[in-house]
């Protein structure tokens, strides 16, 4: 993944509170292949009425919205089931980050694993947030590091899982994470072998165990 540290990008609000997964990513589309892209179908039936023809007040239509990296909505947003699409049809759309005061424990934890910030922040920042951006404010500057968000004259912090925000500024999947902490796992593994050396699997002959090397 590529590391996201600050990000300075079009916001698109979006007052609604419990959007799920089904309305990020409607089911039938889920049959489509991931390389087709999913950003089109994302909030299809908030985008599109029944003909396909775009509704004009949602703000994902609003011409001064377009290229949006970031999502500004209400409570909840990413509940319902796991599917991870959810997530894909965000970051196909072009979404790095979704500014919201609570999140599906899962989608939050599938949008990490794909490079998308779940910032979580109070209800009043947020509706203040929503207010600034649908009076006017197109852009927002998102600051990982700092754990800060600057937009409609407001400077706003929110939290993040400090797990997910090392992942997130170093571009780690989970493996990453892991072999970020090789130096420990390797002394670790030293010291039990002295500490327990009964431990340590005796290869049969004619077998060699997983940390014997192959001639």
């Amino acid at each position: 993944m590529k590391p996201f540290k600050t990000l300075d990008a079009i916001a698109c609000p979006l007052p609604l509170s419990n959007i799920d997964t089904d309305q990020l990513i409607p089911a039938r589309f889920m049959k489509r292949s991931r390389a087709e892209g999913y950003g089109d179908y994302l909030l299809y039936d908030l985008r599109f009425d029944e003909s396909g023809a775009r509704i004009s007040d949602c703000p994902l239509n609003d011409p001064a919205r377009a290229g949006a990296r970031i999502l500004v909505t209400r409570r909840n947003f990413g509940s319902g089931s796991s599917r991870e699409a959810a997530v894909y049809a965000l970051a196909d759309y072009g979404i790095a980050c979704v500014i919201a005061p609570s999140f599906g424990d899962i989608f939050a934890s599938n949008a990490v694993n794909n490079g998308v910030l779940p910032a979580r922040v109070s209800e009043a920042d947020c509706e203040a947030l929503l207010a600034g951006l649908e009076d006017g404010a197109l852009t927002a500057l998102v600051d990982l590091e700092r754990q800060e968000i600057r937009a409609a004259n407001l400077v706003i912090r929110f939290d993040v899982d400090p797990v997910w925000r090392t992942k997130l500024i170093n571009g780690w999947d989970d493996i990453d994470l892991t072999r970020s902490h090789a130096q420990a796992i390797e002394r670790f593994q030293e010291e039990d072998r002295i500490a327990r050396p009964w431990l340590e699997p005796v290869a049969a002959p004619g077998f060699t165990t997983l940390t014997q090397k192959h001639d």
